[in-house]
């Protein structure tokens, strides 16, 4: 059974494993005898990089729920980094100085898709961050610990944030963020995280970074 979760706007995540984690949502036709050609040729080969991008366009056109979206999305990563894990060594060292790198996978004019691979620094931490759109990280190598947050407005103060739960994610696990899910990442023990991570259309002027002592929320 696969390990995916999925971060809500409460701080509050909820366990999406299914015990079938390959769906195919590739748009198909049917041949002269109505049968799928599509579910067939898809089977026989490797689920490369491009076929994972064509089914992910496939749910965002067909699915309009961002938390719907993402339990249709996680058994996708998954047999995308199964079966080409060349992509689990495609990545950029980090700079010792900046602690962390990223790596686009795929990129072309009007693509309203992120994919990347990302490395974090034993010791390092992200700032506390919503995305400002849904997200997906797989991870690959190391363990991060993930902090959820919750807001928790008061009259002189609303972006008053509060810590609702934690959770250590290990490799073959995979987290789902809602574009307003809040939270932060810490590197775990003295191995570097590697992660997969992809993410939506973002819209900047929802995406904030959060202080919890002062209160505010500043663009991310």
């Amino acid at each position: 059974m696969s390990k995916d979760f999925l971060v809500m706007a409460s701080g509050k995540y909820i366990n999406c494993a299914v015990d079938s984690p390959v769906t195919n949502v590739s748009s198909s036709s049917s041949d002269s005898n109505g049968s799928n050609s599509s579910n067939s040729s898809v089977g026989k080969q490797p689920y490369r990089l491009y076929r994972f991008l064509t089914d992910l366009e496939n749910i965002l056109d067909q699915v309009k729920s961002d938390e719907l979206r993402l339990k249709r999305i996680f058994p996708l990563v998954r047999r995308l980094l199964t079966e080409s894990d060349w992509l689990q060594g495609e990545f950029r060292e980090p700079d010792p100085d900046l602690g962390w790198s990223v790596l686009t996978l795929y990129e072309e004019p009007d693509f309203p898709l992120t994919v990347q691979t990302v490395v974090w620094l034993p010791g390092r931490h992200s700032p506390i961050h919503n995305h400002g759109t849904w997200g997906v990280v797989a991870v690959i190598n190391g363990a991060e610990r993930n902090r959820f947050w919750h807001r928790s407005p008061e009259p002189k103060h609303p972006d008053r944030i509060e810590l609702v739960d934690e959770r250590v994610l290990v490799p073959g696990e995979i987290i789902g963020f809602t574009p307003e899910a809040i939270h932060s990442v810490e590197v775990i023990g003295e191995t570097p995280t590697v992660t997969f991570n992809l993410y939506g259309e973002t819209d900047f002027q929802q995406r904030f970074e959060f202080d919890p002592v002062t209160h505010q929320a500043t663009g991310f």
